[in-house]
């Protein structure tokens, strides 16, 4: 009797320990905290050393799909490197976003200079970032590709926590 009984436990143990394991791998639905440095070209474009980890619930789109597939199956103080290609980050450079956009259409207090973010609004009022990359006498030249666009990323990253 006495083995039956620590065979059962045996297994009720097993199966709380094997719950416990998965309930700290990164998976859908887990809020997820990690540390992050990320390098492009060799230099560090950010990182959140010295601030919070980065929290984002997996599988809801809250950070960029190569980053958020590279980071499912990893677990709590678990460290890894991380390459996401362009086009698993921002995407690649879409010529048709770098437009020509004439002064009249800027604030009228603006004095546009090259390398300088503006926020415009498209036809239907949606708010849009880009960067001026060309200063001409009557327009702007506006890039609204996102900065990492075209770019291969390199993550440091450190698993904080997993609820």
């Amino acid at each position: 009797m006495q083995r039956f009984i620590w065979v059962i436990c045996f297994v009720l143990c097993l199966n709380v320990t094997q719950a416990k394991g998965e309930n700290l791998m990164v998976s859908d639905g887990k809020t997820v905290k990690f540390h992050y440095t990320l390098t492009v070209e060799g230099e560090v474009a950010d990182t959140s050393e010295g601030k919070e980890p980065l929290e984002y619930v997996h599988g809801s789109q809250m950070i960029i799909p190569g980053l958020e597939k590279q980071l499912a199956g990893m677990k709590e103080g678990e460290e890894k490197s991380v390459t996401v290609s362009a086009e698993e980050a921002y995407g690649p450079v879409d010529p048709r976003a770098v437009i020509e956009i004439p002064k009249t259409k800027l604030p009228p207090d603006m004095n546009p200079e090259k390398g300088m973010q503006v926020q415009l609004q498209t036809e239907t009022g949606q708010p849009v970032i880009g960067m001026i990359e060309e200063v001409q006498e009557n327009s702007v030249i506006v890039n609204f590709n996102h900065p990492l666009a075209g770019q291969d990323l390199l993550f440091e990253v450190k698993i904080v926590s997993i609820k």
